[in-house]
């Protein structure tokens, strides 16, 4: 533990990017070690405290650092400094490591997985919490762990961990590690689906006998790269379906779909082995809002549903909500993930019309044609105002859903999903009151 605690001390730290991580890294060790810091958007950077720590392209080469921490966000192969971290590659580490170098001992909870990560681990933390157990939430879903305060050694962890921070970090390790789902993702990143997916695996291999790895071992996907790698840790096998007693005793409307249901096998799994009651966690479940953007139910009448998953961001994403759902009137669109394919058999049985927008049409008209009718536009605003029209036109007898679920990253027109989930609401807010 002594080694570990001493690792990111009086060394020459190189941290690259200075998003929410990088931000974090860099007030985390600049007291105790000499660091610098460069990013490609330097010149938007406006605090002059930070600055300081800023070292030039040309001078990074010289330095002679012992270090590198990499935000996750970049890709080595396509960066400003893409020769320089080739060639020292084994000094790359994370904000994760950084953290499990100084806080080994607490209990680490780490959530991955393609779809369901942000909501998982919000209602772990909700549940641990109910506990009255000292529980922090952190990692992907916005907050650096680096950033928390007051630690004890009874305080649990619960991280959200995308593909890109497992794949940079080296020492980062989780007491339980739980790998949701995996489907085609980021493949513009890893290239293919087998180094997508040993990228997530790599949580597994890094532990120890006394840890514990919840996958289902029944996934086709994950049998065949397991294959000929050894988990050191206690498997835990999660099925994906809840027992029919546990899914009658939910009543929460979030969880009306395949995705929530299944992942909340996974939370059953680890509260039982953190002896946690299912009186507690169904209290927990049958309470929760829900995360914006995320399957959010924005409207609910007798005859329309609305519904934003603005963070679907790829075909998987949005198959197991359309499969149920009855009557949908999907509005799909935006930056396509390389390798993406619609694979839900039969779906027009859910969906009645989709309403493609963006500059990348081609993309899912190609998807989509010759299965369901579809209609494309420049921008969500016209697809919402065409759907609408059609509603109050045609006066349906059956109630219709009108599902956001775009399917495909928001960087072509959008800051991020969060900032298109908001604009889909303000146009549903606007649009509503034309057609009541």
């Amino acid at each position: 533990m002594k080694e570990l605690s001493s690792f990111f001390l009086k060394k020459k730290i190189l941290i690259y990017g200075l998003g929410v991580s990088g931000f974090s890294s860099l007030k985390y060790l600049k007291n105790k070690n000499d660091v610098k810091f460069y990013d490609d958007n330097f010149r938007k950077l406006k605090n002059n405290k930070i600055k300081k720590f800023f070292i030039s392209k040309n001078k990074i080469f010289k330095y002679g650092f012992d270090i590198i921490i990499l935000s996750p966000g970049i890709n080595k192969e396509k960066s400003h400094l893409k020769k320089f971290l080739s060639k020292n590659n084994h000094k790359i580490y994370t904000d994760l490591d950084i953290f499990y170098c100084n806080n080994a001992k607490n209990i680490t909870i780490a959530v991955t997985g393609t779809n369901g990560k942000s909501t998982t681990v919000q209602l772990l933390h909700d549940i641990i919490k109910s506990t009255n157990k000292d529980v922090r939430l952190a990692g992907n879903i916005g907050n650096s762990v680096l950033n928390e305060k007051k630690i004890t050694e009874r305080t649990i962890f619960v991280i959200e961990i995308s593909s890109y921070q497992i794949e940079y970090s080296k020492i980062f390790k989780a007491k339980y590690a739980i790998l949701l789902n995996i489907s085609p993702d980021h493949l513009e990143r890893h290239k293919t689906f087998n180094n997508y997916l040993n990228t997530k695996l790599k949580l597994f291999l890094i532990q120890n006998k006394n840890d514990f790895a919840f996958f289902n071992k029944k996934n086709n996907f994950i049998k065949k790269q397991l294959k000929n790698k050894k988990i050191n840790s206690r498997i835990i096998n999660v099925k994906n379906h809840l027992k029919p007693y546990l899914q009658n005793s939910i009543d929460n409307q979030y969880f009306d779909n395949k995705n929530n249901l299944q992942n909340l096998s996974f939370i059953f799994s680890l509260c039982k082995i953190l002896k946690i009651k299912q009186k507690k966690i169904l209290k927990v479940i049958n309470n929760f809002k829900g995360l914006k953007f995320r399957q959010q139910l924005i409207y609910n009448s007798k005859k329309l549903k609305i519904i934003n998953d603005s963070k679907a961001t790829s075909f998987a994403s949005s198959e197991n909500l359309i499969s149920s759902l009855q009557n949908v009137f999907w509005i799909l669109g935006g930056l396509p993930k390389k390798g993406d394919n619609f694979k839900l058999k039969n779906f027009q049985k859910y969906v009645l019309k989709a309403f493609i927008f963006g500059k990348d049409k081609k993309f899912f008209v190609k998807n989509l044609k010759n299965k369901i009718p579809f209609k494309t536009f420049s921008n969500i605003k016209e697809a919402l105002k065409s759907i609408f029209f059609e509603i109050k036109k045609k006066k349906y007898k059956h109630k219709i859903t009108i599902l956001f679920s775009p399917s495909a990253a928001s960087f072509d027109s959008f800051k991020n999903f969060e900032e298109r989930g908001e604009y889909f609401n303000y146009l549903v807010k606007v649009n509503k009151k034309k057609y009541d």
